[in-house]
């Protein structure tokens, strides 16, 4: 799958974190903008027709007054106001469910607000973005690239094996997601590299998980070490064995919203968590993982290997 196609589906599809598209750098700037009034926008629509909003009102009082996030997510994702019809009413649950995660909005905002600044002060070289909250057609979860984060609520909340505290969950990925649009800006031949090796897409995730951590205290995919423990030389081993590979399917996007998958994101940020360790000028390795545009040279610096502990 093209890393420039990454995508999280909805229930009954298969996934994959994120979507990547080409897109113009955007200028050094103050703390990135966080919109969230898409969500209350669509929620109008939504309860003021008992839950099955049709086409028109869809388009006319959502899309038609939605925010540039909101366009450019449904324009990267061939969305359409019949689409998000369609999809409610093929998932009326997803749609009714992810109020509860509506509510936790203003807070992960204000959490956001902290953790990207706290990127600005670790590398004041980072380029701001907005990160746009929105309401799509069930996929992607989010969509990451050089212009901002756009992120699907109803997808993000569905997914059952993320953190049960719904605050936490939206902070901790949108981290990750931000620590994206760093990559796309610094490094576009690797971020948008349409053939990756195993090694290639790990280290990108890996490393937005390692940077998310660094700047929201935690990674979004914590549930991954739970499932390694234990067992780390010898995942590690394999994954060794599978590092030049271009098929991506044992490694990374292979989860669904019930069933975590995406074993690749442990062990690049695993990687990343080795060379950030092991360099003694840490603000400049945070800009070259962010930067890393050489999978095998990364990795050798790293001074990673299988089941390295790692405190």
């Amino acid at each position: 799958m093209k890393k420039t196609m990454r995508q999280v589906g909805a229930i009954l599809f298969a996934m994959a974190w994120t979507q990547v598209a080409p897109a113009a750098p955007v200028e050094a700037s103050s703390t990135p903008a966080i919109h969230i009034d898409d969500v209350y926008l669509f929620y109008k629509v939504y309860d003021a027709a008992g839950g099955h909003p049709t086409v028109d009102p869809i388009q006319r009082d959502y899309v038609d007054h939605g925010s540039d996030g909101l366009h450019r997510f449904f324009e990267q994702r061939h969305t359409t106001s019949k689409a998000i019809a369609d999809a409610i009413a093929a998932h009326p649950a997803m749609y009714a469910d992810a109020k509860r995660c509506m509510a936790v909005l203003p807070q992960a905002r204000k959490r956001l607000d902290v953790a990207l600044d706290k990127l600005m002060q670790l590398d004041p070289s980072a380029r701001s973005a907005p990160l746009t909250i929105a309401v799509g057609r069930g996929k992607p979860v989010a969509i990451a690239d050089a212009s901002g984060v756009m992120v699907g609520l109803e997808a993000l909340c569905a997914i059952s094996y993320l953190d049960a505290n719904l605050e936490d969950r939206f902070v901790y990925v949108l981290a990750h997601e931000y620590a994206h649009v760093q990559q796309a800006q610094l490094a576009p031949g690797v971020f948008d590299d349409a053939k990756p090796t195993v090694l290639e897409a790990s280290l990108i995730e890996g490393s937005a998980e390692f940077v998310g951590e660094q700047i929201a205290g935690r990674v979004s995919y914590a549930h991954l070490a739970a499932m390694a423990r234990g067992h780390e030389k010898e995942i590690e081993t394999r994954f060794a064995a599978d590092e030049d590979n271009t098929d991506l399917s044992a490694w990374l996007y292979n989860g669904t919203l019930t069933k975590p998958g995406d074993m690749g994101y442990w062990v690049g940020y695993r990687i990343a968590k080795a060379y950030y360790q092991h360099a003694a000028d840490k603000r400049q390795a945070l800009r070259e993982i962010l930067g890393m545009s050489d999978p095998k040279a990364f990795l050798a610096k790293s001074g990673w290997y299988p089941g390295i502990p790692l405190p």
